[in-house]
């Protein structure tokens, strides 16, 4: 049997892989290499420099790999707006996210189309990953980390049951429809996430670890501040997304508790590192107001009384290590 161009479009769809640039030029070549080693080999990559700063030495990397991609520059817009840029470029049926320090084992993207053509009723499909780099988590897995259980639903989302990683594959006009928030410089892709469900678009996910995602090296209360500002940020913005008393509402509405009581936690330990005892204090009351239990009130006490002692710096060590678990 012959195939024609219309049977081979719809068996064999192309792929648009968005990759954003900025500050990658020691790492976009081993991306780029894993996206043609795929086994799936109808696919257009779009590499989006982002006004970056190492762009001579990052045409330098690409010149090699030209004439196969689709090269773009802008102005700096932040991970939102490389993607975004990417969106309105792609003309494959489907797009995959893969960022430019990431890499892709040879089946991703073979598995991942065929996982959508599989499931016609998902529109955007996630996998497991593995961490690797300067990071204590190297060697273990995302969903190690951040489990997915049951349906990736928007309750599932806000409440952390289900964890999208970002090199996601999803039906492009839908994706594009939905977009990344450019106004936020961190957490855009949650808050994609979210819209996307809001909007009633459906997630799934394999539990296959088909991504390497490299960690580097960075503050880690700097991180973690960071992180739990701009999580409270798009929390906050969701709370628009679902009617007052519906359950995904309220679920919001839990969600920032928690997270703002964490951030408090995460303040309180930056502030006793650095000695500033009345602030830790207030930031561990501001926490407990969420959390609510005798232990706290005890450390808030001890350090009240006794600050510098031994045994309160070792209480504080252990509730932050199970406090911040989750973060």
């Amino acid at each position: 049997m012959i195939l024609t161009q219309a049977d081979t479009a719809h068996t064999n769809p192309l792929v648009s892989i968005i990759i954003p640039a900025y500050n990658v030029a020691p790492y976009i070549k081993e991306a780029l290499d894993s996206v043609f080693a795929q086994t799936y080999t109808n696919f257009e990559p779009i590499v989006i420099n982002d006004g970056s700063p190492d762009t001579p030495a990052l045409e330098e990397v690409l010149a090699p790999y030209r004439s196969r991609i689709v090269y773009l520059k802008q102005e700096n817009r932040g991970l939102a707006g490389a993607r975004n840029t990417g969106l309105r470029a792609a003309t494959g049926e489907f797009v995959a996210l893969l960022d430019a320090d990431d890499l892709w084992t040879p089946e991703y993207l073979q598995e991942q189309v065929s996982f959508l053509q599989q499931h016609p009723e998902i529109d955007l499909v996630y996998c497991n990953s593995l961490f690797f780099g300067k990071s204590i988590h190297a060697g273990i897995t995302f969903m190690d980390l951040c489990p997915s259980e049951g349906e990736a639903t928007a309750s599932a989302l806000i409440t952390r049951r289900c964890h999208v990683f970002v090199s996601v594959t999803a039906r492009t006009h839908l994706l594009r429809s939905i977009g990344f928030d450019e106004s936020l410089r961190s957490c855009e892709d949650f808050d994609c996430w979210l819209r996307f469900t809001a909007a009633g678009h459906r997630i799934g996910y394999q539990r296959k670890t088909m991504v390497h995602y490299r960690k580097h090296d960075a503050s880690l209360s700097a991180n973690q501040t960071w992180m739990a500002e701009h999580n409270l940020k798009v929390l906050n913005k969701a709370r628009s997304l679902w009617p007052v008393g519906s359950k995904e509402h309220q679920e919001v509405l839990d969600a920032i508790g928690e997270k703002t009581a964490q951030l408090e936690t995460i303040k309180a330990k930056i502030a006793l590192r650095e000695q500033r005892i009345d602030d830790a204090v207030l930031h561990l009351k501001a926490a407990n107001s969420f959390y609510n239990t005798a232990k706290l009130g005890t450390i808030i006490t001890i350090l009240r009384i006794m600050p510098g002692t031994v045994i309160a710096l070792a209480k504080l060590r252990g509730f932050f290590f199970r406090a911040h678990r989750g973060i």
